[in-house]
């Protein structure tokens, strides 16, 4: 009796299992969208170097700042706690504004450098792009926290105030980052180019410290008082000023934070509701 050979070696190949996917490969497939873009903005900002710059010409300025204010042996207990109150507030202008040029690279860079056509192309939604970007622009401020850290413990360790400017440096300067890259997301998501982005963006900036320069007899009166807490970066270095010269609470003083954290929620959603504008242009340029 003949025996079909092929047919007894098809129902054996049937009958083996199917080889699985590479582990890795699964649990790659199985992150969030939102994670994925941000592991590739993350090596992309600090393995390529960008950030790595950024930060050497932060930690110089933090340098000449804490060398000017510790060479002055005059300094009594009031004038140590306005040096680490200045660091501090250095610390966090400079961090933030890190942040911001970041962000404001984020959308437009990628439009200018051909590069935007493959990330829009890809099978996840607008909002992820727009997320794993921020996050990866947040990352600076919260390295330049982390180099600022010993700064301040130097100018603060004199009048026990290092452990009160770290945490409240922290908590200001998180909430004026994460307003600073919703404004960055918004200007580089509209933007044509990448120049037209940082300018924008800088000169937004620079608009939004022009409040704490103002003389104190134009911020008397209901209208300077609600123009300074409107202000997010004038409401949050005042309120680090307050508690770390005043030595006043967070319970005292927390009322000034209403306004940053209110601006840092409106551009954050913002950010996230334009990326659903992001569209292929003409030409293949997004």
């Amino acid at each position: 009796m003949a025996v079909d050979a092929s047919g007894g070696a098809a129902r054996v190949e049937a009958g083996k299992p199917r080889p699985e996917a590479p582990a890795g490969d699964a649990a790659r497939r199985s992150r969030p969208a939102w994670l994925v873009v941000t592991g590739r903005e993350l090596r992309d900002l600090w393995l390529g170097g960008r950030a790595l710059v950024l930060l050497f010409a932060y930690s110089v300025t933090l340098s000449v700042t804490t060398y000017l204010t510790a060479t002055n042996e005059a300094l009594n207990f009031l004038e140590q706690r306005e040096a680490v109150s200045l660091t501090l507030q250095v610390a966090v202008a400079i961090g933030v504004l890190l942040t911001l040029l970041a962000a404001a690279d984020a959308i437009s860079g990628e439009r200018e450098r051909g590069s935007l056509e493959s990330l829009l192309l890809a099978p996840i939604p607008r909002w992820s792009l727009t997320v794993g970007k921020g996050l990866a622009a947040l990352s600076l401020w919260l390295a330049a926290f982390v180099v600022s850290a010993p700064y301040v413990w130097y100018l603060g360790r004199g009048v026990r105030v290092v452990t009160t400017s770290l945490l409240n440096g922290l908590l200001v300067g998180s909430l004026l980052a994460l307003a600073m890259t919703g404004l960055g997301l918004v200007i580089s998501t509209f933007a044509s180019s990448n120049r037209v982005s940082l300018s924008v963006s800088v000169f937004v900036l620079l608009a939004l410290f022009a409040p704490t320069q103002m003389p104190s007899s134009a911020q008397r009166g209901w209208f300077g008082d609600l123009l300074l807490r409107v202000d997010p970066f004038t409401a949050g270095l005042r309120y680090l000023g307050r508690i770390i010269v005043n030595a006043r609470t967070f319970a005292q003083e927390g009322h000034w934070l209403i306004g940053p954290a209110i601006v840092a929620g409106v551009l954050v959603v913002a950010a996230v509701a334009v990326s659903t504008r992001l569209r292929l242009r003409t030409g293949g340029r997004g």
